[in-house]
């Protein structure tokens, strides 16, 4: 579901309407853990579990402050996951990378991180995107109807 808010990540991360998201020129480094944080404010404030199923879409291009990849970890494993029915992660990869990333195995900080929440829970998937078109055929495979691995 497109909904007019969307989150980014610059810094500090805040809660912004679409047309901010994809037009604004913000640049700096990236802590993602606060928009976790973020994500979980707005879900229990708005978006209470009992009441609503929770689906988190996380883009990024996977750079991160060193020491905030285990702190992700730990929030998506403690906190985040047993609430949510579906969490995907795409990391956007420069094109002259993809080659080097090739193997799901390789990748930095986050990457890496997350991979072990992959291996952990059914309800989390990752996917790298590299070309521009690229974006459409990921999203659609990372939110089909039934996506196998998910079906008991």
């Amino acid at each position: 579901v497109i909904r007019e808010e969307v989150h980014r990540e610059t810094g500090e991360a805040e809660e912004v309407d679409e047309e901010t998201f994809f037009t604004s020129q913000e640049s700096g480094g990236t802590i993602i853990s606060t928009a976790l944080e973020k994500m979980l404010e707005v879900a229990r404030a708005r978006y209470p579990v009992s009441d609503w199923n929770i689906y988190v879409a996380q883009a990024s291009d996977g750079d991160d402050y060193a020491n905030d990849p285990p702190v992700c970890k730990r929030m998506l494993d403690e906190v985040i996951m047993p609430m949510c029915q579906y969490y995907a992660y795409v990391e956007i990869l420069d094109e002259r990378e993809s080659g080097i990333f090739k193997d799901p195995d390789n990748g930095a900080a986050l990457w890496r991180a997350y991979r072990q929440v992959d291996e952990k829970w059914p309800n989390f998937a990752m996917k790298r995107i590299a070309r521009r078109a690229d974006i459409y055929p990921v999203f659609r495979e990372l939110f089909a109807r039934h996506r196998p691995e998910l079906v008991a």
